[in-house]
């Protein structure tokens, strides 16, 4: 049979209810429908982190951030640690397999050598290394003026940095709408990589959007195709909206090339929408409610579902019926092993805490978890079954905890509303007893294996 081809579609800050498929009625998003309708749609998919860094590190290598080498936001500074280059990618992967690798879009993974995509099993790409830039003059402008201090000692402050490359090259392309650079790019490489994917080289495909992600920026044909939403919803939709006429060109072009049935396309965001002051672009300092978790508690950040339960849809034409919805559990860690089996690999010559969801996609099969951990700051949270533990939960950064222990069924109660933690000590207890024993492993592995290599790359940012 011949292998197929991958390619995941990852967006920013968007949050469960903003996607049309998953129950959004203010504006549509057509071309991921239909992405949805030739596949699967999931109601229980989650992210491995609420923040974008981490988020992107687990879906890439499979494992836990923690696992992963990367916990927390990486800053843009030119020489930020990111993703050691001792932790294989799904890109590292498939190459050694034989397939064609190429990334567009957003990597926050790091910015020294090292971390770079060419580092990690890219043979192309485009985009750009911070955590955000501006959609027109690829500009970073986070952090701007913060004072930058190195073993105690003031050495400047944070500047604005441009930040476009080319297979790790500082390039140029003022006033291009970044998500219509990355479709364009894409649709380019599927239509280069077609011949050789119909039965010769395959391709993995990595298309991380930064939108819908601040800066709220969008062409004036987007905003026009939603004028009938209130300003902070109406950008919203305007940034989705150019994410999904991106990925309906891409599928435009697999079909033209017919290569579509044999490749196996993956979608979700990172994490759940931002609050964050700073999408409003007016200075204020009021809460920005443009994105939705649908009727999930939290967002960005939060350990509750909002911050971490996802728009997820995965299609393969050859091997997963249409139509199909998926209650089970997955998580963006089981991205890696389950390309990887489909691509002939072995996942046991990987470190992964990630499995292969194909058969529970493909043939309804029960989730291959037991148990699902997360980790943010002070907060940890564990889900086994539908119930669902949140120590120390938050749900605005920088708060205090809304709740020291959180203990919900999900089954009856997706919005987190009743704490059954006073009701069921028994339950409490063993699922405590399981996430702080995971934590405990996460925190010892941070400071034997990882924290010393980031301090020592960190210190020269």
């Amino acid at each position: 049979m011949t292998r197929p081809n991958f390619i995941v579609f990852y967006t920013d800050d968007q949050g469960y209810g903003d996607l049309s498929c998953m129950g959004a009625t203010d504006f549509k998003t057509p071309h991921l429908d239909r992405l949805a309708a030739t596949g699967v749609r999931f109601t229980n998919w989650y992210s491995n982190s609420p923040v974008c860094s981490p988020s992107r590190a687990s879906v890439l290598t499979g494992r836990y951030p923690g696992n992963a080498g990367v916990r927390s936001i990486l800053g843009g500074g030119r020489n930020t640690a990111g993703l050691p280059a001792s932790v294989p990618t799904i890109a590292t992967a498939v190459k050694a397999l034989g397939y064609r690798t190429a990334l567009f879009g957003k990597w926050h993974l790091g910015l020294a050598r090292g971390s770079r995509p060419e580092d990690h099993g890219f043979d192309e790409w485009l985009g750009f290394m911070a955590g955000c830039i501006d959609y027109y003059s690829h500009i970073s402008y986070w952090g701007m003026n913060r004072p930058i201090e190195v073993h105690g000692v003031r050495r400047g402050q944070t500047n604005p940095l441009h930040d476009l490359w080319e297979n790790g090259q500082e390039v140029y392309a003022d006033g291009e709408y970044f998500t219509d650079l990355i479709r364009e790019r894409a649709v380019r490489f599927v239509r280069q990589a077609a011949p050789g994917a119909r039965g010769g080289r395959p391709f993995f495909l990595y298309v991380p959007f930064n939108a819908p992600h601040y800066p709220m920026h969008a062409p004036q044909r987007y905003k026009d195709r939603f004028a009938h939403l209130p300003w902070d919803r109406q950008i919203m939709a305007a940034m989705i909206g150019a994410v999904d006429d991106a990925v309906g060109a891409v599928l435009d072009e697999l079909e033209r090339q017919g290569i579509r049935e044999q490749t196996c396309i993956f979608f979700q965001s990172d994490n759940g929408p931002s609050r964050e002051a700073r999408n409003w672009l007016d200075g204020r300092q009021d809460p920005y409610y443009g994105g939705t978790a649908g009727a999930l508690k939290g967002h960005k950040f939060s350990l509750y579902e909002g911050g971490i339960r996802m728009p997820a849809l995965m299609s393969w034409l050859e091997k997963i019926p249409p139509g199909r919805v998926v209650d089970e559990v997955g998580v963006a860690m089981d991205v890696f092993p389950t390309f990887l089996q489909a691509a002939g690999g072995d996942p046991a010559a990987y470190e992964l805490d990630g499995l292969d969801v194909l058969p529970m996609v493909a043939r309804g099969a029960a989730s291959p978890h037991d148990q699902i951990f997360w980790e943010m700051g002070q907060q940890t949270a564990v889900r086994r079954g539908d119930w669902k533990l949140v120590l120390h939960g938050q749900l605005v950064e920088g708060a205090p905890p809304e709740d020291d222990v959180f203990l919900t069924n999900l089954a009856a109660d997706p919005g987190e509303r009743d704490n059954h933690a006073p009701r069921r000590p028994e339950i409490v207890a063993e699922l405590r007893a399981a996430a702080e024993t995971w934590r405990q492993g996460i925190e010892r592995r941070w400071e034997r294996e990882w924290q010393p290599a980031v301090t020592g790359l960190t210190s020269r940012s």
